[in-house]
């Protein structure tokens, strides 16, 4: 990944840091395994929060669907997970042994077709990034093609999530129903349940979240970033200007849900199941809610988003399970009306002023000129 003053302004460099050195080394050397597994849990849907940064922070493409593309992209891990654990041998007292148990509770004879390629770990992943970006692709050109956007779009997204959940919920036998997959336990023989599994799995994770932001960062600078967000303040010049803002918009739209994907993927890695109540409305509008509340036109802000939502949300739903939707819901209309940009937004206005002008009178003071230093940094 390159780290220069090129790709990250100073401000993006000093989030890019914070947040290495957090996930990296302090999390990892202060928290036990159990928390680092909620931590881990949390970066799951940071990943779908980087997603819609670039969807809808920048493509201005509000999608309330996302439950979708992070359950396509957990059950085709999940999938092949099964199958692992649904050997001969430990399915041996089921009246069909070698397939998943709830097919057998459901008379199901034989693995269904569509089932057997999940017993490849390189097609299961590729399928995580190809079954929910061809699905994207699929609903992103029924409505952008036909200039469907704005509210309609949001409302489509939603009734999507709705039917996906509902199919997943009615084919009991092929999909494990309300209960989803569970008793998860091997990766091509590697027990993904002891604790120093899921220090690996951790780190994994981190990994690949950074690989995604360093390719939304790319995205971010490269023409397409600066066509997104032209086209989001005035799409209809951008498509007088010869571009075709229904293409531009399919790309953002698959991006988000194949960051999405990957995040239910590791969701199922180290949760160990899968289930539909990942995938319904619900879900899907606390992960519009993680990114508003970081903030949806930053990168880092909308990981720290989905970080300390979910945070708040294991801490509190403890001890208030009652009010703790309500409490969620009222930070959603704060954000909304109070700060917009979300805490990166209040970082950038109030927080990060007082730190350059600290700079500023530390430098002045040992007689260094400011002026004759250029910092080389794009505009945000």
């Amino acid at each position: 990944m390159i780290i220069n003053s090129r790709f990250f302004n100073r401000s993006e460099l000093m989030g890019f840091i914070v947040l290495a050195a957090m996930l990296f080394v302090i999390l990892p050397l202060s928290l036990d395994v159990f928390r680092l597994n909620l931590v881990a849990k949390y970066l799951t849907y940071a990943f779908v929060a980087l997603g819609l940064v670039l969807c809808w922070g920048y493509g201005g493409i509000l999608s309330l669907g996302q439950g979708v593309f992070f359950g396509l992209g957990g059950y085709c891990m999940a999938m092949f997970l099964k199958l692992e654990a649904s050997s001969v041998e430990n399915t041996k007292i089921q009246s069909t042994p070698g397939i998943p148990d709830f097919m057998d509770w459901n008379q199901i004879t034989s693995l269904p077709l569509f089932w057997q390629p999940f017993h490849s770990l390189t097609f299961t992943i590729l399928a995580i990034i190809l079954v929910p970006g061809l699905f994207a692709l699929i609903i992103g050109t029924a409505m952008f093609k036909r200039r469907v956007g704005g509210t309609y779009f949001a409302i489509i997204t939603q009734a999507v999530a709705a039917i996906l959940t509902i199919l997943i919920v009615g084919q009991q036998g092929y999909t494990g129903g309300i209960n989803g997959m569970t008793d998860l336990r091997t990766l091509k023989g590697w027990d993904i349940r002891p604790d120093h599994a899921k220090i690996i799995l951790y780190f994994v994770e981190v990994v690949l979240l950074f690989a995604c932001i360093g390719i939304a960062q790319f995205i971010r600078l490269t023409k397409l970033g600066r066509i997104l967000v032209a086209m989001r303040e005035q799409e209809d010049r951008v498509r007088f200007s010869g571009y075709s803002v229904a293409n531009f918009k399919i790309f953002a739209f698959c991006m988000a849900a194949v960051f999405a994907a990957i995040g239910g993927a590791m969701f199922a890695l180290n949760v160990g199941f899968m289930s539909p109540s990942f995938v319904g409305i619900v879900p899907s509008i606390e992960m519009v809610i993680y990114t508003a509340v970081g903030g949806r036109m930053s990168i880092f802000g909308a990981i720290w988003g989905a970080i300390l939502v979910n945070f708040a949300k294991t801490s509190l739903s403890e001890s208030f399970p009652q009010l703790w939707l309500f409490g969620l819901g009222a930070l959603f209309i704060a954000v909304v009306l109070g700060f917009p940009n979300g805490l990166s937004g209040l970082w950038a206005d109030y927080v990060q002023p007082r730190i350059d002008r600290l700079f500023a009178s530390r430098k002045s003071k040992s007689g260094w000129n400011d002026n004759s230093v250029a910092d080389g940094a794009p505009a945000e």
